[in-house]
């Protein structure tokens, strides 16, 4: 059984996922207790797919990977950088068609969901036709400025079922 490809991502109310200069700051703004829905997509994921902007030689992955200490699957860069600068072993380096990479990740999440979050990854699947879900996160800041959610001049329409919403913690299926 293979799992499906979950665009799951964090923004502030006026649709940035990084303020300006690639700013993650604003991210401990607390909105409460951990989000049900946020805990839910986790759990069901095997591996987690994004882009490669900000790795570098001194990124610290034991103090950033997805989803906490508790989490365990694949992390999957997708990037052009050479597979031999990951700059830790538990990151893989992929590149080629998002097609291939994305099969390539879904395979490495035995089963389970892909995740896939960043700036650009998820518009390259949602653009292909691999995403089946978006789970949004808002968090009650405004940055004004900075990578919105999503950009894709010349993208198909895409139109979303909300599955699940409690207003700031939203779950769609995305209609093929």
């Amino acid at each position: 059984m293979t799992g499906s490809v979950v665009w799951h991502m964090t923004m502030s109310l006026d649709g940035y996922i990084a303020g300006p200069g690639d700013t993650l700051d604003w991210y401990s703004v607390s909105s409460g207790p951990p989000s049900e829905l946020g805990d839910e997509v986790a759990q069901a994921a095997g591996a987690f797919l994004t882009g490669g902007r900000l790795i570098t030689e001194d990124f610290d992955f034991d103090n950033s990977r997805p989803y906490g200490d508790d989490w365990h699957g694949r992390t999957f860069i997708y990037t052009h950088k050479d597979p031999a600068t990951a700059p830790h072993p538990d990151l893989t380096y992929l590149s080629g068609d998002i097609r291939e990479v994305v099969a390539t990740a879904l395979a490495g999440a035995d089963g389970k969901n892909l995740t896939v979050s960043g700036g650009t990854v998820p518009g390259l699947c949602l653009d292909a036709g691999l995403v089946d879900e978006v789970v949004l996160h808002y968090l009650p800041v405004l940055l004004g400025d900075g990578i919105p959610f999503y950009r894709s001049p010349g993208a198909a329409y895409s139109e979303l079922e909300l599955v699940r919403g409690d207003g700031l913690n939203l779950r769609f299926r995305v209609k093929k």
